[in-house]
């Protein structure tokens, strides 16, 4: 029995109740979904509800009372052996061993589909995340949101959710001229200017514009700038998108800040802005007020020299979002990016969105690494394929996934290169590869979860106490998904991993898939590798979640 599934038979009762007049509600009073979880002392049942404690109010009774009304049409459910009541009226519920092992076969059957829920059906969202300047490598700055932004994405969609990942690349501005003129005192080998960039990477990549330009160097300085520029940025870009990729990280659009000052968008976002009586011209400049949705000042938009200030970009980019279909926009930030929420929020209000759904904006951490060297290509950064190369992808991602991005992190490198259960991630895919030996081993011996072409599968054969433990942790695992989609937390994920396998291990230890010795191969060896085979699947399943591969062999 799936956590799903009893949730769905108590849905069952509360409407069979109602139908039969035994409490003082209607249909409509009652729940879409009734939440289950697992009680945090396992002597009190294998799964507990508040159900009485939500909904007896409504009924005009106490908590207790209504629990004890249900109660007797929980008892008569399929696979529930107890049902008891607790404290002020929860219900803790214990299913006999073949409901809770028919969850093995469930989730083989299910395959890389377990875990994947309906939460969030119908959000079409957009996620920005990364965005970092194309002006430079990618750098230990950058690690945080590139690992925790995809695995929201992935959650997300794994939650049913219409998500679209989005890069926002800087490509107008200043910026991008001080990196031209950095790249072309390089190529003339001249010191880089005042405010330039510095490093290795500048000369690479006046390298790449020399091949793809040879007579860049013939050229006037005026003549020569536009066209290093345009080189200069591809190159970088896909510098960048090559580091993403080698880290698991992929976007469905990148977006050109400059196609919107190009194409007119600024423009118009200041005119359907002041269509909404929200702009406003003060000295010369045209101003945005902002301070009406909570802002702590109104915003230049457009200054008196007539030059649109980032802020614009910023309204631009975001009625863009909204014109391409998205309802939710949401925004993953840097740690020095707090004073952005606020402005962006009343960005949102003043193009008639609600800032409480149609935008979220998350701020993440800083992040960083014992030990880890300046890179020697860009001179005052870490960057990211440096971390790469040392630590490996996996171990960063999944060290990055496992905190909360709200919080400050340190990360050990001499402890995420330890093979040994210190180490989480070690820990988690050895689970993976030990459940995976244990499949060939099994195989070895003679054991298959078939027999003649028929499942070979006795759920109740699953009776042992480490065996009834991972099957609520396996049972667990589709409501930890789609509460780290619903909070964005794929650490949520993460940690559930390391508790699936800690059980897992016990249960190794406990109970053998393959027969010992002379013994012959019997059922109770067939469930449980479907048991093996069912843990094997949920972890594969949540390290995909988190951009982790799941080793075969370790």
């Amino acid at each position: 029995m799936t956590p799903e599934e009893l949730s769905a038979a108590i849905s069952a009762c509360l409407k069979d109740a109602v139908a039969a007049g035994d409490v003082a509600l209607s249909e409509s009073d009652l729940p879409d979904e009734v939440r289950v979880e697992r009680p945090k002392n396992r002597e009190h049942g294998d799964w507990a509800t508040n159900i009485a404690l939500q909904l007896a109010k409504k009924a005009g009774t106490n908590p207790r009372e209504f629990a004890t009304l249900l109660s007797a049409r929980l008892k008569e459910i399929d696979g529930v052996t107890a049902v008891d009541i607790a404290g002020p009226g929860f219900l803790n519920i214990t299913v006999d061993a073949a409901a809770a092992g028919a969850l093995a076969k469930v989730i083989v059957e299910t395959g890389t589909a377990y875990g994947s829920n309906q939460a969030l059906a119908g959000h079409v969202v957009n996620m920005e995340f990364v965005s970092a300047n194309p002006t430079g490598p990618l750098h230990i700055g950058h690690t945080r949101w590139a690992a925790l932004g995809d695995s929201i994405a992935r959650v997300l969609r794994a939650s049913g959710a219409d998500v679209t990942a989005e890069y926002y690349i800087n490509d107008a501005g200043s910026q991008m001229n001080v990196f031209a003129n950095s790249v072309l005192s390089r190529l003339h080998g001249r010191d880089v200017p005042e405010g330039g960039y510095p490093g290795q990477y500048i000369v690479e990549l006046g390298d790449e514009v020399l091949k793809a330009h040879p007579a860049i160097r013939e050229l006037t300085d005026e003549a020569a700038l536009p066209v290093i520029r345009q080189a200069a940025y591809e190159a970088q870009m896909a510098d960048i998108k090559a580091t993403l990729a080698e880290f698991g990280v992929s976007f469905d659009v990148y977006f050109s800040e400059k196609d919107l000052h190009d194409h007119g968008a600024i423009e118009s976002a200041v005119a359907r802005l002041r269509e909404q009586g929200h702009v406003f011209d003060k000295d010369g400049a045209v101003w945005l007020r902002t301070t009406d949705f909570g802002d702590d000042k109104d915003r230049v938009m457009i200054r008196a020299n007539g030059e649109p200030t980032y802020f614009a970009a910023d309204a631009a980019y975001y009625l863009s979002k909204k014109d391409r279909g998205f309802p939710e926009k949401i925004y993953l930030l840097g740690a020095d990016h707090h004073g952005y929420i606020n402005r962006l929020k009343a960005i949102a209000a003043c193009a008639g969105d609600d800032p409480e759904t149609n935008i979220e904006v998350l701020i993440g951490q800083l992040v960083s690494v014992n030990g880890a060297k300046l890179s020697k290509r860009a001179g005052n950064i870490i960057e990211l394929k440096d971390l790469i190369s040392w630590l490996g992808t996996d171990a960063v991602r999944y060290s990055l996934a496992r905190f909360p991005a709200d919080s400050p992190l340190t990360l050990d490198p001499e402890l995420l290169k330890k093979n040994s259960n210190e180490n989480p991630v070690f820990y988690v895919q050895y689970a993976h590869a030990r459940s995976r030996g244990t499949a060939r081993n099994a195989a070895e011996a003679g054991v298959e979860r078939q027999v003649n072409g028929e499942d070979a599968f006795d759920a109740s054969l699953l009776d042992h106490a480490t065996e009834n433990e991972l099957l609520s942790y396996l049972g667990s695992y589709p409501s930890i998904v789609a509460k780290a989609a619903e909070f964005r937390e794929p650490h949520r994920v993460a940690r559930h991993l390391e508790v699936i396998a800690g059980a897992y291990h016990r249960w190794y230890d406990a109970c053998r898939v393959s027969p010992q010795g002379e013994e012959p191969v019997r059922d109770v060896n067939r469930t449980r590798l479907w048991l093996n085979d069912a843990t094997s699947q949920v972890l594969a399943n949540g390290l995909e979640l988190l951009g982790v591969s799941a080793p075969e062999r370790m």
